[in-house]
């Protein structure tokens, strides 16, 4: 930010108690006025309804950024969600999310713009990925040579489908690969156990296993012979797939949401129906298959 000439400002605007965020009101409208602040974005919910009261009152444009599709159960959540269709501009970031915010808020395509999350290429990038990252990630994680890996990174929350995974690794029936499911459990004790003892109960202890959060994403991509989405919830982008095509990798993604925008099936990657665990274990199958030269072609497609 620095190199950037600018400058960050910290407010407690992560809370979501009234009395803070309606103070973040009159705290930011200072902030904007000190600075001179033309053009205000926010891109989360608690610190929108802050940000949007604060530009009304100092005749600031507000700009937000629509990145899931949130939960709309009952009136009072598509009140909260509402703030992010406020925007004199609403950026969606994948066409799936622009038609979601159309269709449960009514907001008219001449507010919208579709502007995809982006893969950092100084990042994902195979040419900086040096060997010595790619072989101390596969020490630390126990990898033996010349076994195929598969992995599905996404925290463990029971959407991400990492039971589907789970039971699409049983039902392809080989011993000789390794699946490693990559993320934190954010304190969700219950589901790491679930999993745990799914692995168990279908005798893959050697074969599948959790790991923590990853550091080093693009060094756990390149150890990486197939990357999983499993989501059996649509994704609003989902990320993980072009960071791992940008690097090579083939992907087997959920066919809805954000991924259809990202994944040309059967030219840049698979798509199989969300949760179908038959489905999945027969793409699996098939890209752990594909010879050296299959594989070149698909990634310089992706």
């Amino acid at each position: 930010l620095t190199r950037a000439r600018a400058e960050h400002f910290t407010l407690p605007l992560a809370s979501k108690n009234p009395l803070v965020m309606r103070a973040n009101i009159g705290r930011l409208a200072d902030l904007m006025r000190d600075q001179q602040v033309d053009i205000v974005h926010a891109r989360s919910r608690a610190p929108a309804w802050s940000a949007y009261f604060a530009a009304k009152r100092t005749g600031r444009v507000f700009v937000t950024t629509f990145h899931g599709t949130y939960s709309t159960g009952n009136w009072f959540k598509r009140r909260y969600n509402s703030v992010m269709t406020r925007g004199e501009r609403v950026i969606a970031i994948s066409n799936f999310i622009a038609g979601h915010v159309r269709q449960n808020y009514g907001v008219p395509g001449s507010r919208l713009r579709v502007i995809h999350r982006g893969v950092d290429f100084s990042r994902f990038d195979p040419a900086r990925i040096s060997a010595e990252r790619v072989i101390a990630l596969a020490e630390r994680w126990r990898l033996p040579d010349g076994a195929p890996v598969v992995m599905l990174p996404g925290r463990l929350t029971r959407w991400k489908g990492q039971r589907v995974l789970i039971e699409a690794i049983a039902a392809l029936g080989r011993k000789d690969i390794r699946c490693v499911l990559v993320g934190s459990d954010q304190g969700r004790d219950s589901y790491h156990k679930e999993l745990e003892a799914l692995i168990e109960s279908k005798g893959l202890g050697g074969v599948v296993r959790i790991v923590d959060h990853c550091d080093d994403m693009p060094a756990a991509y390149m150890l990486t012979d197939v990357v999983v989405s499993a989501s059996t919830d649509p994704e609003a982008f989902g990320r993980v797939v072009p960071e791992a095509q940008a690097l090579g990798r083939p992907v087997i993604a959920s066919d809805h949401g954000g991924t259809r925008e990202t994944v040309i099936a059967g030219e840049t990657g698979w798509l199989t129906p969300p949760g179908d665990v038959a489905a999945l274990a027969e793409a699996l199958g098939r890209v752990l298959q594909l010879t050296g030269p299959a594989r070149k072609m698909l990634a310089e497609k992706a």
